[in-house]
């Protein structure tokens, strides 16, 4: 299992989407689960930890079944974090854990002003959002990945090699 965490932005979801050209994965974003609960509720309010408890238990699901999963995600709290690994290690699961950043503050904040959403009705946040989201500093060790300094196809490359070094 591949957890790809960051700020929105940073290049969490053009990561994920060379990763999974290259291997056939089961990919999931929150963004998407988010943005279904919120719909299928009628709720205009954020969906809480729903997204990410429904997102646990499809990692479990398919990681059971012997697929290999990538979660796209802020995942910005030590508790988050915690769960993804609760879920490889119920599975007896390889996880590399990557935290995606985007050094150039000016390069992440033209990605985020200039992002349009590719799911229906998902409005992404606002540069303002992204400054003010709840983001832990992480105190576990995890692959980081500069999109400011890597492509999105080099940011695989080094990932897929983590993979391969478990």
């Amino acid at each position: 299992m591949i957890v790809l965490s960051g700020l929105p932005g940073t290049g969490k979801t053009t990561i994920a989407r060379e990763l999974v050209a290259r291997v056939p994965c089961v990919y999931l974003r929150i963004d998407a689960v988010e943005h279904a609960l919120k719909t299928a509720s009628g709720s205009t309010e954020a969906a809480g930890p729903a997204g990410y408890v429904v997102a646990y238990a499809l990692a479990r699901s398919n990681l059971a079944l012997g697929m290999s999963v990538v979660a796209d995600c802020v995942n910005p709290l030590p508790v988050t974090r915690e769960a993804w690994r609760a879920v490889a290690t119920q599975t007896s699961s390889h996880l590399v854990e990557v935290e995606v950043v985007c050094s150039d503050v000016a390069e992440h904040r033209r990605r985020v002003e200039g992002r349009e959403s590719d799911i229906a009705g998902f409005a992404p946040p606002s540069w303002d959002a992204v400054l003010q989201h709840d983001y832990e500093a992480w105190a576990t060790a995890r692959l980081v990945v500069d999109s400011a300094a890597v492509s999105a196809t080099e940011a695989s490359d080094l990932i897929w090699r983590r993979v391969r070094e478990r």
